[in-house]
Parts: C-alpha cells; sequence; structure tokens
C-alpha cells in the first residue's frame, strides 16, 4: 500500500511502514479478491484471560466504566442523531470535537465508504417446549438455511447467554411456525450460533413478529427505525443486518449534502452483520458482502491519483472492501461470502482512514483498529476516550482514524526519505 505526498506540483509515492507487504488472507492471494462462497472512572485493571489461540488486542488492560455505556440514542439525549462527540486521531494525535464538525476534518477527493445494508427487525420470541427463548436471525445461507442463536430472556427487554443445540430441537414462532436446528456453526462444544431450517418468508416473519436486538446495557427497547442509517437501502430478497452497521448512524441527510457540497465522495457497498455475542469477544463469523463496480472503480481512481484518502465508515465497510482488493492493491467488483479477519498482521491494501464507533477493550475490532492506526496511537485513542467520558456502543460516540499525513510526507530539501 501507498499513501500520496506532493512536493510543489508533483506526486511522489510513499511506502507506509507496516502497510505493505502483508501476506495475503486466506483466499486472498494474487490479484482474486479475499471473498469466500459499573464503575464510575475509568480504570487500568487485569482482564479475564482470553479464549486460547486468541490474538491479543492493544487495549485489553483498559476497563469500560458502565457509566459510559450509552443506554439510549442520541437524538433522545441531545439534538439529533449527529448530537455525539468525535474523537480524532492523526497518527498519535488525539483531538477533540463535535460530529457536526466531521467536514472540518476531512478534505475535498477524500471517499467516504459506507455499508448500506438495512438493519432487520431480528429478534423473535419462541419456545422450545416449555422453555421461552428469543431467537436472533443472523444470516440467511446459500441454502436457505439460517444462522440463529438461541438467546434465554432476562425481563425487561433484555436477553442473556443460552446454551446451543441440540441438533434436531424444533424452535417454534409465532403465527404457527417452526425452525429446526440441525448443526452448529463451528465445533459443538459451546457453539452459540446453528443453522436452522426455517419457514419459508423469514423476512415477512420477521417484519410482522420481529424486533431490533438489543443489549443489555441500554434502557429500552426502541423502534427499528432507531437502528437504521441515512445510507441503509432495501436489497431484493429482504436481506439485511441483523445489528446495525452502527458507525454511520449519526449521519443526518443535512451532514451528507454538507460533505457533498465540499468535495467529498461516497461510494457505497454491502455487508450484512450477523449476530456480535455481548458476551463473547470472538472473531466475526462469515458474512455475505458486494462491492459494486462503481464503487471499485472510484476507490481505485482515488488512490491512482493520490487526490483523496479512502476512509471507511464502520468495521463492515473495511471488512468488505479489503474482500475485494487483491494483492496488487487494485479493487475488483466482487460479492459472495468473506471469511476475511483483517489484523495489523495481514494488515489493510485500500483502507488509509476509519470511521467508527469506540469497542470492548477485548472486542475482535480492534485488531482491525490496530492494523488501520498502529498500536500506540490507538492506545492513546483510547486513553483520551476513556479521560474525556466518551460514551460507548451503537448509541454512542464515534472515532476518526486518519494517517498522520506529516509523518509520512516527504522532505522536499532533503534527498532523504
Amino acid at each position: 500500500m501507498t499513501a500520496r505526498g506532493r512536493c510543489g506540483s508533483g506526486d511522489v509515492a510513499l511506502a507506509v511502514p507496516g502497510a505493505g507487504g502483508a501476506e495475503p488472507a486466506p483466499g486472498a492471494g494474487g490479484a482474486e479478491p479475499a471473498a469466500a462462497a459499573a464503575a464510575d472512572s475509568p480504570v487500568l485493571a487485569a482482564r479475564p484471560g482470553r479464549a486460547e489461540g486468541a490474538e491479543a488486542t492493544a487495549l485489553e488492560a483498559l476497563r469500560v466504566p458502565d457509566a459510559l455505556s450509552a443506554r439510549v440514542p442520541a437524538e433522545q439525549r441531545g439534538a439529533g442523531r449527529d448530537d455525539v462527540r468525535l474523537l480524532v486521531s492523526r497518527g498519535r494525535a488525539v483531538t477533540h470535537h463535535a460530529f457536526r464538525e466531521l467536514p472540518e476534518q476531512l478534505r475535498a477527493g477524500d471517499v467516504l465508504v459506507v455499508n448500506t445494508s438495512m438493519t432487520l427487525p431480528a429478534a423473535v420470541n419462541g419456545r422450545v417446549g416449555g422453555e421461552r427463548v428469543v431467537v436472533h436471525f443472523s444470516t440467511r445461507g446459500a441454502d436457505g438455511r439460517w444462522a440463529v442463536e438461541l438467546r434465554a430472556p432476562r425481563g425487561a427487554g433484555v436477553t442473556g447467554p443460552r446454551p446451543g443445540g441440540p441438533a434436531g430441537a424444533v424452535v417454534r414462532l409465532p403465527g404457527g411456525r417452526a425452525l429446526v436446528l440441525e448443526e452448529p456453526l463451528g465445533p459443538a462444544a459451546g457453539a452459540r450460533l446453528w443453522w436452522a431450517r426455517v419457514p419459508e418468508r423469514v423476512p415477512e416473519l420477521l417484519r410482522r413478529y420481529g424486533r431490533p436486538i438489543r443489549y443489555g446495557y441500554t434502557d429500552r427497547d426502541q423502534p427499528l427505525s432507531a437502528y437504521r442509517t441515512v445510507f441503509a437501502v432495501d436489497s431484493a430478497d429482504g436481506s439485511g443486518s441483523a445489528e446495525m452497521p452502527s458507525a454511520a448512524r449519526p449521519f443526518t441527510v443535512p451532514l451528507v449534502a454538507e460533505l457533498v457540497r465540499r468535495g467529498l465522495l461516497f461510494a457505497p457497498l454491502s455487508l450484512h452483520t450477523g449476530v456480535a455475542s455481548a458476551e463473547a469477544h470472538e472473531p466475526p463469523y462469515p458474512e455475505r458482502f458486494a462491492v459494486p463496480a462503481a464503487t471499485a472503480w472510484l476507490v481505485n481512481a482515488v488512490r491512482a491519483a493520490g487526490s483523496g484518502r479512502v476512509v471507511a465508515v464502520g468495521t463492515t465497510a473495511v471488512r468488505a472492501l479489503e474482500s475485494a482488493v487483491g494483492a496488487d492493491g487494485v479493487v475488483r467488483p466482487a460479492e459472495g461470502w468473506t471469511d476475511l479477519v483483517v489484523t495489523p498482521q495481514r494488515g489493510v491494501r485500500v483502507v488509509d482512514g476509519l470511521l467508527t464507533g469506540l469497542h470492548e477493550p477485548q472486542a475482535s475490532h480492534l485488531l482491525m483498529l490496530e492494523a488501520v492506526a498502529g498500536r500506540e496511537a490507538l492506545r492513546r485513542g483510547y486513553e483520551a476516550a476513556l479521560q474525556e467520558r466518551y460514551l460507548w456502543h451503537e448509541f454512542g460516540d464515534v472515532h476518526l482514524i486518519l494517517p498522520d499525513e506529516e509523518r509520512n510526507a516527504p522532505d522536499c530539501f532533503s534527498n532523504e526519505w
């Protein structure tokens, strides 16, 4: 991967340390895409051990107090969706802004890559024998089955973990329908997601009986509109995301119009997110994605011209876009399933910056953030977020990660780089 700098009127390509020369992810070799079918103050404390073989994140020692969980949408605690704070990391430097100041943090020619996946009302009540459960519909498979997670109701709309399975279990659903659990995703021991044979017209079932997936740190149920972004569009087959691509939530129509007026570009793609357990910090499962030809062309053109930066809006946009780029750094139209996990070792090939929410210190997403920002920059950003009491989770504040351009810029008065 290269970064572009300017001396006078000429373009100079610079190698970015740590961003190039990474080995292709499995399935991403050559020029082919990587797709395959309650404290009140910040605390540094020891965290429970991670699963054997799991990669350490840069922030394992950080602890996020419960008080910093955003419990309601921004428009219910402030003046609107965009009434959240914006933490900006430029290299290791950190500054603090309102999200409405985003246009001042970007520049003409930058391209914002956005996920257009629509959030589904993916939680439906059910019963296994006499046991009440909540079914989280995660992902529709190519064979028509759905990956589902069964959760235990805890009252007040909150659910807790429940063992998955067993194979053959019948889950009765509203409207006289039922699903049958068939096999776990991954090893059977402790599997929470299972492939299930489901009734026809699942999108219709969700529209009629479903509600948005909600986790225990929120105060109450919210309407589906609270979980949809300004970029979301319906898909022809009713597919969508089990959970909101939340980095784009603060965007409003007026803000998008202002960004366009200032010369910024938007590149749409889709990645339908599955469920993410609030209790388990695990790598993401394979997810369906599509990078259209127009988006591939625009990203390639911006990079070739050196006229702007490629800024992904959300980790889902990173995963989808990086799944469509080969080892040669060229983005190609792609769709299907991606099992790509972006880590510091793999690196990023086309993404220069990232707008994202604030993640739990052991979340696997932080490996992706470290791949974009670098470990020290990420650590400084999160320590600043804790000190300034930023809010976490899907209704919380956001973090803009940009390259340190002064550090990466060429010295035009020296022969050394």
